[in-house]
């Protein structure tokens, strides 16, 4: 990982409130599906970092794209970036998805809401990957993702696809899977750990929390896991080093 001062190459809205952030950094060829980056404010009252997922990696440009939501004051400045402004990141950080254990597997990558875009740098490496993403009522990535692979949607509204939640999807639609790849809310990948153990495949989950060094010095996202941890000596694991993917087996969502 380093920190260095990325160029903006590109930046749209995508939805209300989603963002859709390219960036020139010298460290593409280096990222992992699944890890993300530190977001540095330019304003010094707000010190810490903001961590977002990578979404997508362009060799040939030397480009990350993020896909994020304005949560507070400085998602709201990355938001307001052009093509050629610069912005200080930390990257690439974090263990990503074991795509090289199961590349020729039959994935399910499981998305709901903002966990989506890590799921489409996550796919783009395996052989056979099959989606179920989960949205509210408005979507955003869906056509980058459905004209690439097979794709199937729930929407709470019922606007589009099954109506309900990704699970609900999953049945109606009878997808079947090797190996499930998910991110999103914690209610979410709870329900989906449950699943896989009745349905006796493994479940490998990317943990959403909130951040501050995301190098895993300060202990400030840990999440509960059944094994002691060897750093801490105590049931924990730092997400932003440790993670943000587990395996759904090692980590306590309730």
């Amino acid at each position: 990982m380093r920190k260095e001062t990325a160029r903006v190459a590109a930046q749209e809205s995508i939805a209300t409130d989603i963002y859709s952030l390219t960036l020139r950094v010298s460290f593409a060829d280096e990222v992992k599906p699944g890890q993300f980056l530190s977001v540095y404010s330019a304003d010094g009252a707000r010190l810490l970092p903001r961590p977002i997922s990578i979404c997508d990696v362009d060799l040939n440009e030397g480009t990350v794209r993020l896909v994020y939501r304005i949560a507070g004051k400085g998602t709201a400045e990355f938001s307001k970036l052009t093509p050629g402004s610069c912005i200080d990141v930390l990257g690439p950080l974090g263990n990503g998805f074991p795509v090289e254990e199961f590349r020729d597997q039959r994935v399910l990558l499981v998305g709901g809401g903002i966990g989506i875009p890590p799921l489409y740098c996550t796919a783009k490496s395996l052989s056979n990957p099959v989606f179920a993403v989960g949205y509210r009522s408005e979507t955003y990535l869906l056509r980058d993702i459905s004209d690439r692979f097979e794709t199937h949607i729930a929407t709470e509204d019922g606007s589009l696809g099954t109506k309900g939640n990704v699970l609900d999807a999953i049945r109606a639609d009878g997808i079947e899977a090797d190996v499930i790849f998910a991110c999103g809310p914690k209610p979410m990948l709870r329900a989906l750990k449950e699943y896989s153990k009745d349905a006796g495949i493994r479940c490998f989950v990317s943990m959403e929390e909130r951040m501050a060094c995301g190098v895993g010095a300060c202990l400030g996202c840990v999440t509960r896991t059944v094994e002691q941890d060897a750093h801490s000596f105590v049931k924990n694991a730092r997400i932003c080093k440790d993670g943000p993917v587990f395996d759904a087996e090692e980590v306590d969502l309730t």
